[in-house]
């Protein structure tokens, strides 16, 4: 009997086939052929200037509110490196992603988790929280997050705006899956509704492809000179190179049909995921996204990730951690299934999988 192939429901990783390789050879040898000296030179903390003009124009900021790194989460690094010191408050949701809570938990933070539901943060949990101490910062993914693939609504986003006024507390906005709205309605991003208050992230890691590291910061002027201060001390510059490329990739016109063809690639996998739910596990309490690359999943009550998770690795089903997305405590039912870089195939497999394997659990 053959082997039963490896389907890992682990990494929010992009398909390998979204990545647009000739286009990005071709923009790579163009653009080295005109700024070459530059790119392949040190340069200001900042960032490739054409690079941070044209994320400016896209976003309809300022280019000196725009602070370009090796990746968003570095940047999120950097700024803890400013703000923070141990004992201070950081909120984010619970669950959130779990590197981001690792990087807080690193610099010695108090990391509190505010309930998640289906349309945003708890703003009850919220309040009752701020009533007891506020933050120095509100880490959240507002749109397709991760892990859950919740949406907040545009109510709460008003809401946090409001709180974030009253309270004192800066929101970092990470939004990297934004862009990838296969359905539904956009809402306002949080720095559009507090700009005083927001710090909004992003990068071109689910758009271009990882590889490059190219992200971005968008805020206060005078709180990215700290930032790109200590970038400074820790990299002298980032990758130019990445960036240069990334900005002739861009300035060709080449994101919005990208964005288009990456919707139209993931879409039917998201649908594949929900459909294989619905048949094999119509009792899950699972959420529906309209975008992103994750979708998540409650299971029954007596079910532990942590036992279905060692039952699915005999199966050949890779799953992730449910607790690690939870700052505090939290997360033993839990389960994310990332869905981008699995054919819908796979997808349906890998649930089959998973039902059986919480089938298998319950009836222990």
């Amino acid at each position: 009997m053959p082997e039963l192939k490896q389907i890992n429901f682990t990494r929010g990783v992009p398909a390998v086939e979204s990545f647009p390789i000739d286009d990005v050879i071709d923009a790579a040898k163009s653009v080295l052929n005109e700024h070459g000296r530059t790119m392949l030179q040190y340069g200001p903390s900042f960032g490739f200037l054409p690079l941070r003009e044209w994320v400016a124009r896209w976003k309809g900021v300022k280019t000196e509110q725009v602070l370009m790194g090796n990746g968003s989460l570095q940047l999120l690094d950097f700024l803890c490196w400013h703000m923070l010191k141990p004992g201070d408050v950081v909120y984010t949701e619970a669950p959130s992603y779990d590197r981001s809570i690792t990087l807080f938990r690193r610099h010695g933070a108090d990391v509190v988790g505010i309930p998640l539901d289906s349309d945003g943060p708890n703003i009850e949990a919220l309040e009752q929280e701020l009533a007891r101490r506020s933050p120095v910062l509100f880490y959240l993914i507002p749109d397709f997050q991760n892990p859950s693939g919740a949406t907040c609504s545009g109510e709460k986003r008003r809401r946090l705006a409001e709180m974030s006024e009253k309270h004192g507390f800066l929101m970092v906005e990470d939004a990297p899956y934004r862009p990838l709205r296969y359905r539904g309605k956009e809402e306002p991003t949080i720095l559009e509704l507090a700009p005083k208050k927001t710090l909004h992230m992003s990068s071109f890691s689910k758009l271009i492809g990882p590889g490059p590291r190219v992200g971005f910061m968008i805020g206060d002027p005078e709180l990215l000179k700290n930032v790109a201060r200590i970038a400074e001390d820790t990299y002298i510059c980032p990758s130019y190179l990445a960036h240069g490329i990334a900005y002739e990739w861009c300035r060709r016109g080449l994101l919005d049909p990208q964005i288009e063809r990456l919707k139209a690639l993931y879409a039917p996998r998201l649908d594949a995921c929900l459909a294989a739910l619905e048949r094999h596990m119509p009792e899950a309490q699972a959420t529906r996204p309209d975008g992103g690359f994750f979708l998540s999943v409650t299971l029954p009550e007596g079910v532990l990730t942590t036992a279905v998770r060692a039952a699915a690795s005999r199966r050949r089903l890779n799953l992730a951690d449910g607790t690690a997305f939870f700052p505090s405590e939290g997360g033993e039912r839990f389960l994310r299934l990332p869905y981008c870089a699995l054919t819908p195939g796979e997808i349906e497999e890998g649930v089959r999988r998973l039902a059986a394997t919480v089938e298998e659990v319950a009836s222990a």
